[in-house]
């Protein structure tokens, strides 16, 4: 791998203004559905945030404080949720997350991470079982878990010493019960790893140096920062095919190809998200007089709009090809009848 060079998105704009927009959701009910309401579809008591899609859009993870999802929950007590959209099954698989949980991309596993006493562990939520597991961090504090296709593969920030001194990369796996470690640093500045569908690739930031990083397993080889020497670079996230590495650098987005070493660039937006295939960036603008979430082809150039009001979205939010998107908003308009005066988490379906 070699450092990147940046190149000019095909039929990006100098500014944040989209090209081609269709497909509005704002329109109410309009391709939208609410993804936080119990089985029945009654809707939620609580706030509900994140949102995590499977490849092929079926399930999707959330968290939520609502306490009519599932009986005996108490008032404000978060609690992480897996639900199944072609039978409308609601799962709670986990309890406290500290943070919105990331999916598995056959939708089997979420993981999150809680606090246990004063340290963080990372947990492992299965479908099947409808329970969480702990992942056998040796860390005092484990965090930031990226997941594998099949959930076999648990990448994580590990966080050394009390009080926190230096923190590594890890990748577990968790059916095997081994690890590898990515990376040591010698301080505990925000640093994240993102991992692909197969457990190949891991990019992963540098939070002290602003850099980004590839690990190839097949290799066993790490790149050079990809974003060069001239920039400092956040992590966004590795496509689940391990073909594409978004990161941002200074007011714009760049969608890093692993196989080529070059990058496309998208000016003044800031990326959320990219689709399993690498073919899609989620991404919200920075002039916020406009919508606040859009999605962007980056074979074509051309956009679709996936809110006009105000939302937000994190990684896993895109399913394969583009045709779902999950984001949550405490707008009320975005789906009829919504009058529960809480955050809600919604899909946006294109197809």
């Amino acid at each position: 791998m070699v450092c990147a060079v940046t190149t000019l998105l095909p039929g990006a704009a100098a500014s944040a203004e989209p090209a081609g927009v269709t497909g509005v959701a704002g329109d109410r009910g309009a391709g939208v559905e609410r993804i936080s309401v119990a089985a029945d579809g009654t809707q939620s008591d609580g706030d509900s945030t994140g949102g995590a899609i499977t490849t092929d859009g079926r399930r999707i993870a959330f968290s939520s404080s609502a306490t009519n999802f599932t009986p005996g929950n108490a008032a404000g007590s978060e609690r992480v949720y897996l639900r199944d959209e072609p039978s409308g099954q609601l799962k709670q698989v986990g309890s406290h997350p500290i943070a919105a949980p990331v999916i598995s991309g056959d939708g089997e596993y979420a993981a999150y991470w809680v606090l246990l006493f004063r340290d963080t562990k990372v947990k492992l939520a299965q479908w099947t079982a409808g329970s969480s597991i702990g992942v056998n961090c040796d860390a005092l504090n484990c965090s930031q878990p990226s997941l594998s296709g099949d959930g076999r593969y648990v990448a994580n920030v590990a966080t050394i010493g009390r009080p926190s001194s230096s923190q590594r990369i890890d990748v577990w796996d968790w059916q095997a019960n081994t690890k590898q470690e990515l990376a040591w640093f010698d301080h505990t500045a925000p640093s994240r790893p993102s991992i692909s569908g197969d457990g190949r690739f891991v990019a992963y930031q540098d939070g002290k140096a602003k850099d980004v990083f590839v690990w190839d397993r097949d290799h066993g080889s790490t790149s050079d920062p990809i974003e060069g020497p001239s920039k400092e670079a956040t992590i966004v996230q590795v496509s689940e095919d391990g073909s594409k590495v978004v990161y941002l650098s200074g007011s714009d987005t760049y969608v890093y190809d692993v196989s080529s070493g070059t990058a496309q660039r998208v000016p003044n937006v800031k990326g959320l998200a990219i689709d399993p295939t690498g073919d899609h960036l989620l991404y919200a603008p920075n002039d916020t007089t406009g919508p606040s979430l859009i999605l962007r082809d980056l074979r074509t150039g051309t956009d679709e709009v996936v809110s006009n009001q105000p939302a937000s979205a994190g990684v896993d939010a895109v399913s394969a090809g583009g045709r779902d998107v999950v984001f949550q908003s405490r707008a009320d308009d975005i789906v009829p009848g919504d009058t529960n005066g809480k955050s809600d988490v919604f899909v946006r379906r294109f197809s």
